[in-house]
């Protein structure tokens, strides 16, 4: 089973030089590199040459790096695609996604600029009709042309077109996310929460990142490097996850357990779901573990 670790997701301003080198040494297992919210018209062809640059010198070893082009329809699109292209970030991440028809718009374009087949598609969920949409944008998975691989949810643009509060507990959010999760599900896509805004609440963020766990969400998007760590502690399995997975899948591994579909272990019923649950456990168990090992750490 192969895993990649998301647990952390780190917009990265495109236009400040220091903190893109400054990354060299954080754990985030993503790097979002923008193209987009974080820079100004002005500085927007400067980021973009740095971006890409950096990218196509794999700049950041260990980690997975999604450049955050602007959106379809504006000025800077075109440009910016070609270049992300060119450069072979492990994704694309595009911004207002609203429909299957960008997405298959996204596919010529790929094929137009003949780019590496590694290169991966994430589409950002950000506006009412993406949510109202949010199954026919997921199935274009089923279409490997689309390279369709992730969603990003965008509460804050959610927000601003819905005039919904964001409030603790998040309850104005919760059938938003709770839908763009099954529709990823139903198509084998990973998703991502939204940002937590809170950057000097620790608590708040800790609470936002157990309650998307619990909702099943892959890992969260953060615009602030104190976020890492507690989101990658959040969105891994701990330990004891690990070592109980493990007996599950020993036990199922017994000669005398072959072909049983149920069996008894330290007291509880176990299913072959729960094996197959225990699989993807040990597997980004595991994952976490060797891009850990892999990664350069600060004052390395």
């Amino acid at each position: 089973m192969s895993i990649h670790p998301r647990r952390s997701a780190l917009y990265m301003p495109g236009a400040n030089s220091r903190a893109l080198d400054k990354a060299r040494g954080l754990d985030a297992d993503v790097l979002i590199l923008d193209l987009e919210d974080s820079v100004a018209p002005k500085a927007k062809e400067d980021a973009r040459h740095s971006v890409c640059a950096m990218v196509a010198g794999r700049a950041w070893p260990g980690r997975e790096t999604v450049i955050r082009v602007n959106g379809p329809g504006s000025h800077w699109f075109e440009a910016d695609f070609e270049a992300a292209c060119a450069a072979g970030p492990d994704a694309i991440l595009i911004p207002k996604v609203e429909s299957a028809c960008a997405l298959f718009d996204i596919a010529i374009r790929l094929r137009e600029a003949d780019a590496s087949p590694h290169v991966r598609i994430w589409a950002m969920i950000e506006t009412p009709g993406a949510i109202l949409r949010i199954a026919e944008i997921a199935a274009c998975a089923d279409d490997p042309a689309t390279r369709l691989d992730c969603l990003v949810m965008g509460l804050n643009d959610l927000a601003k077109e819905t005039r919904a509060r964001l409030t603790p507990g998040r309850e104005s959010m919760l059938p938003w996310l709770q839908g763009a999760l099954i529709a990823a599900r139903a198509y084998g896509l990973d998703i991502l929460d939204g940002v937590c805004n809170a950057i000097n609440d620790t608590q708040a963020f800790e609470a936002e990142c157990r309650q998307g766990r619990d909702l099943g969400f892959d890992g969260k998007s953060l615009i602030h490097p104190t976020q890492i760590a507690p989101a990658n502690a959040v969105f891994a399995p701990d330990p004891q996850e690990v070592a109980q997975a493990r007996a599950i899948l020993d036990a199922f591994a017994q000669p005398e357990n072959a072909g049983k579909g149920v069996i008894a272990l330290d007291g509880r019923m176990v299913e072959r779901l729960h094996a197959q649950m225990a699989e993807r456990v040990v597997a980004l168990a595991e994952a976490i573990a060797a891009r850990t090992k892999s990664t350069p750490q600060s004052g390395s």
